[in-house]
């Protein structure tokens, strides 16, 4: 299992001796569009099926709602009115807002780009692709009892869905709520699988983003980043990407965005520091995002020990009682 808290190389923890650098990626929210390119990718190269009837949620633009196992990557549309951004306001913070899509010529107004935070008095739009966090401690990793998922060479999380039993326990163990069970579709095992999508769709087992395994070996960077239109998904080394996040931030900063932050980029936080850094402009939970995960492997040194020393207890009491009974 290797280490199960604070900083690390997960690869090496693994048994990768020769490994490849450690690969993630960067999600910069300040330049999403919400176009969903992203999203369409994923779900093609990867042949998953779609969610739904694809409907508007009711709630938002959205139309897929959230990551799961049929979604890999999913652009939120986070509509916030008046309410909330008086809230936000109270706190002295400069808001970001992404505004509305236009197309040039629609009207007669400036169409010049503006650097500076807008005005945002009575709504505000924000949008961001999110991910399996490929954390460098993966609760799922750790609690799966068969072996289904494994550390790449790479330093990322796959399942391998001819090996899981459709327990999930993985989904109770990731901190993120990224890991599902895929509950629509035909089931297929590996041999009975054909070159018509349909068959490939399986069922009851847990299923999430691989950072396109596939594609790494291939040398292939992921089909998300590839089709994003704005580059607002980098991928690349997680190191270099985590030094084009934090000098990202600070261009924001030195603009007056001083809302932005990153968000995984914290090796000693409850995960170790996740592989798919995020760059957002509100906190955490606007984004559904939990402000302090905790991989729920990290305390079982702790629990070993408590759990030893009533062990030990229950022991001495029990022989503390049978010798006064001679």
């Amino acid at each position: 299992m290797g280490q199960l808290s604070g900083p690390t190389e997960p690869a090496t923890d693994a048994g990768w001796t020769e490994g490849e650098s450690r690969k993630g990626f960067f999600t910069d929210t300040s330049i999403c569009i919400g176009c969903k390119a992203c999203e369409v990718a994923c779900k093609e190269w990867n042949r998953n099926p779609r969610d739904g009837d694809l409907e508007l949620l009711g709630s938002s633009y959205d139309n897929t709602g959230s990551l799961g196992a049929s979604t890999w990557r999913h652009v939120a549309f986070i509509e916030q009115g008046r309410d909330r951004i008086e809230e936000a306001r109270e706190s002295g913070r400069a808001l970001i807002g992404l505004g509305m899509p236009a197309m040039p010529g629609s009207d007669d107004s400036d169409m010049t780009p503006f650097v500076g935070p807008p005005d945002t008095p009575e709504f505000r739009w924000l949008m961001s692709s999110d991910v399996c966090k490929h954390c460098t401690h993966a609760g799922c990793l750790d609690v799966c009892p068969t072996g289904a998922l494994f550390r790449t060479e790479f330093g990322t999380v796959v399942v391998q869905d001819d090996v899981c039993n459709g327990c999930g326990t993985c989904v109770a163990g990731c901190p993120f709520g990224v890991v599902e069970r895929r509950s629509d579709g035909t089931y297929a095992t590996s041999e009975r699988k054909s070159d018509r999508i349909a068959h490939d769709f399986v069922t009851g087992v847990a299923q999430k983003c691989t950072l396109c395994y596939d594609r790494l070996v291939e040398d292939q960077i992921p089909a998300c980043a590839k089709t994003c239109p704005t580059t607002s998904i980098k991928f690349g080394n997680h190191d270099e990407l985590a030094v084009q996040a934090r000098e990202r931030v600070a261009q924001l900063h030195a603009q007056g965005r001083t809302e932005a932050r990153l968000y995984g980029a914290n090796e000693r936080d409850g995960v170790g520091g996740i592989g798919s850094i995020f760059l957002l402009l509100d906190e955490p939970e606007v984004y559904g995002l939990p402000p302090d995960p905790r991989v729920c492997t990290a305390d079982l040194p702790t629990m070993f020990k408590r759990a030893g020393m009533a062990a030990a207890g229950m022991f001495g009491a029990a022989a503390l009682a049978f010798w006064r009974s001679r």
